[in-house]
């Protein structure tokens, strides 16, 4: 599942803590002591290594990933910071490509179908709000989003004209290319009543002779 659990209580300091990481070098390792370093001592605050793991910018082990470093750049950090959420969150903007758009409640009713309703209400809250809080530090616009899914297509193809055109192994015959027009003759025969076999013999092989 493309969804990010990660999230902060509170995402008061979310956007600056982003802030002092652009200002800053890069660590070897994204710890609890760098956090502080850069100001931020809350308890709250560490959840941010969560979420930085979550979203691409540090691998498991809190080492600093390209997107860490790819973020740096400030002329481009607000590209990067889009195209990691969408990665993050893909399951959230397959259901809607604009899910930074959303409301709050949108988010938590559109978490909780895709968490299966395994999320409390007070964690969709918190992760709807830090879903939140990041996309408001970044710039869709600057991002492609992802291609509509081709609509499926039978046997792997689309069936050809002619194909359509087969029913139980006969082909239906059309009209020469460039009519529009096509004829049809009913013809009704009322069969005399007799009961000499030969005259339907006859009959039958007059049909046959004319009309076949």
């Amino acid at each position: 599942m493309a969804l990010s659990e990660a999230y902060m209580t509170s995402t008061k300091n979310l956007a600056d803590i982003l802030g002092a990481i652009r200002g800053g070098q890069a660590p070897e390792r994204f710890s609890q002591k760098f956090l502080e370093e850069l100001g931020f001592k809350g308890k709250n605050d560490r959840a941010i290594i969560s979420i930085l793991k979550s979203i691409g910018f540090l691998d498991d082990s809190g080492a600093p990933t390209q997107l860490y470093f790819d973020y740096l750049d400030t002329s481009r950090s607000l590209a990067v910071m889009a195209s990691a959420i969408r990665d993050a969150y893909s399951d959230l903007f397959r259901v809607n490509r604009n899910a930074h758009e959303m409301s709050s409640t949108e988010l938590k009713n559109k978490m909780k179908t895709i968490t299966q309703g395994k999320k409390s209400d007070s964690v969709l809250n918190v992760m709807a709000a830090t879903f939140r809080a990041l996309a408001s530090t970044a710039d869709f616009s600057a991002v492609q989003a992802d291609p509509l899914e081709p609509e499926e297509t039978v046997g792997e193809e689309q069936a050809s004209p002619a194909s359509s055109d087969r029913l139980d192994g006969r082909v239906a015959r059309q009209p020469p290319s460039g009519l529009g027009l096509s004829m049809r003759y009913d013809i009704h025969i009322h069969l005399p009543i007799s009961r000499d076999q030969q005259v339907y013999d006859a009959l039958f092989s007059s049909l046959r002779k004319h009309l076949v």
